[in-house]
């Protein structure tokens, strides 16, 4: 007969200990994950610049590191929470007029079921779109204001990964159950992640916003600069892109009347905005490593249920990271495995 070592037990017991704690501690700490994920972020895109102030410039690490954090304030934080700002005091508007916008849809699908010969627009519930509209605006909004509770954590984490660069690289070594040149490689990953994410993708959404903006006042459509900033965030879904900006302009402009005006800015923004979105991209994003559409399409699903509007951003980057991982472990493991 075979008995199971008392060691062994007492390593599945510790080991489910573990995994139970780390469980409550995860559940808990996950509305903070957003200040985990903007550490890391922030310290991977200034980690050379304190380099720079605390080796040429002789300056002290704390104060260095409280100037990359006032930087990080002014240069991150205030542009996306005015963006956050901007979208809270429009989400009424926006949940009034969404009955107005289906109505005018549904006009213009009677002037195609004409052509067609049967009904459409009974089929469609007017009351069950616009509240599905306004529960999905206000989930999105909601869960922006949640991320801001993680602030404090995240300047705290940072304060400390910027002072202390070198005693987090060696606890990341001795820590993590991976060899020591994946510990780089996963490091390596995750700097040309974060660079894609937090900054080549957020660029060409910003590009493309302006050319939209150029185009809104051309056309002369109502609060251009509301509309320029969803046109720049949904540059961030692939797939879906600027028309989460284009046509919901396209629709009002139609409601309200301005026929000429609907179809010339959807014009403008199939034609103009679409092309330039490649060469934009290919221009950008050739500059740092890509990111795949579908793990950024993933990336959003996940993250925006999760961190609110910031998901943008952190959804792609917890894929790529993930993927990253899945990676390393079939490198590190597959080579000493034997079928």
């Amino acid at each position: 007969m075979n008995v199971i070592p008392v060691k062994i037990i007492r390593q599945i017991f510790l080991i489910f200990v573990l995994f139970f704690m780390g469980s409550l501690i995860f559940r808990e700490m996950l509305p903070y994950l957003t200040g985990v994920l903007g550490a890391v972020t922030i310290y991977v895109l200034f980690r050379k610049w304190m380099t720079i102030l605390i080796v040429r410039k002789k300056w002290n690490p704390s104060f260095a590191a409280f100037f990359i954090m006032f930087l990080s304030f002014i240069g991150i934080l205030l542009p996306i929470g005015g963006v956050i700002w901007m979208l809270s005091n429009k989400i009424g508007r926006a949940v009034n007029n969404s009955g107005q916008v289906v109505d005018a849809v549904k006009d213009q699908l009677n002037k195609v079921q004409h052509y067609l010969g049967f009904d459409i627009t009974s089929k469609i519930d007017t009351t069950a779109i616009t509240s599905w509209v306004s529960d999905k605006l206000q989930n999105v909004v909601g869960g922006t204001f949640n991320a801001f509770i993680a602030i404090g954590l995240m300047y705290f984490l940072l304060y400390y990964m910027l002072t202390n660069r070198r005693a987090l690289r060696e606890t990341l070594i001795d820590y993590l159950p991976l060899a020591n040149e994946n510990v780089k490689d996963v490091g390596n990953e995750m700097q040309a992640v974060v660079r894609s994410n937090a900054i080549g993708i957020p660029l060409v959404a910003l590009a493309q916003g302006i050319i939209a903006l150029i185009g809104f006042l051309i056309f002369g459509v109502e609060e251009p600069f509301f509309w320029f900033v969803i046109v720049t965030i949904g540059s961030m879904i692939p797939f879906v892109g600027t028309f989460v900006g284009i046509f919901p302009v396209f629709l009002i402009s139609l409601s309200s009347g301005e026929t000429f005006q609907a179809w010339a800015i959807l014009i403008y923004g199939i034609v103009v905005v679409g092309t330039t979105d490649n060469v934009i991209r290919l221009y950008v994003l050739k500059k740092l490593d890509d990111v795949h559409p579908l793990i950024t399409l993933i990336g959003v699903i996940v993250g925006v249920p999760i961190f609110g509007f910031i998901g943008l951003i952190f959804g792609p980057l917890l894929i790529s990271l993930f993927i990253a991982l899945v990676s390393v472990y079939k490198k590190e493991y597959s080579k000493n495995t034997s079928l």
